[in-house]
């Protein structure tokens, strides 16, 4: 998916994000904790520097057009002169039952024990099924490799040898969270904050939990 389609989808998913955060239902701190890996986007510290975005292009070695991660600045019009924005994270959701794994003919795309969605570069045959069938437009095909990519959480590259994804460590406002749902950090922040999880109809629930800022800038301007 190159950069113009993804702009447009990404320009899409804001109006229906904006649309359907009315509709949210936030979740309680009495939710089944598991031991997989999840990312936290807080979005009342994310300033939309981008940064995130950059260091993920060039540390993944991203074809020039592509990428694996977007910020969406998505405005919230608070009256008729007032229009403030927050910015959302745009990227593999890592949802369990993902459609994308349901759909690939060879087991390229799986889901692994650590509840990372991840993609066997040696079993893609490169059809484009998977990409088709995430409803968050989050994967594309390198036309390098004719293989699909898609944000992996950095799981071969910083992952395997105890590092935090690149994006959570190089975030100049601490807006990412990244550790196993179970540990006591994430944990924590789990039960104290009324967090969201961005989720379409057939998926999942997400790996990723959001700290809405809407809600905050529209209280903020009453």
């Amino acid at each position: 998916m190159v950069c113009t389609r993804r702009e447009f989808m990404i320009g899409s998913s804001a109006v229906i994000i904006l649309a359907e955060l009315q509709n949210y239902v936030f979740a309680t701190s009495k939710k089944e904790v598991s031991s997989h890996y999840v990312l936290i986007h807080d979005e009342t510290r994310c300033n939309g520097c981008n940064l995130c975005v950059s260091i993920c292009h060039k540390f993944n070695h991203i074809p020039k057009g592509y990428s694996r991660l977007a910020i969406a600045k998505i405005p919230v019009k608070i009256n008729d002169k007032v229009t403030l924005h927050y910015f959302f994270r745009h990227s593999c959701q890592h949802c369990e039952n993902a459609p994308c794994i349901k759909v690939c003919p060879t087991g390229a795309s799986y889901q692994d024990n650590d509840g990372i969605v991840q993609i066997a570069t040696t079993k893609c045959i490169g059809c484009g099924y998977c990409i088709s069938a995430c409803p968050y437009q989050v994967r594309y095909l390198n036309p390098q490799t004719n293989i699909a990519d898609k944000c992996d959480f950095c799981a071969q590259t910083r992952l395997s040898k105890g590092l935090i994804p690149v994006c959570a460590k190089v975030c100049p406002e601490n807006a990412l969270i990244f550790g196993r749902e179970d540990n006591s950090i994430i944990s924590d922040w789990i039960k104290k904050n009324k967090f969201y999880q961005y989720q379409f109809g057939g998926t999942g629930k997400p790996k990723i939990f959001r700290l809405a800022h809407i809600h905050s800038l529209i209280q903020e301007d009453i």
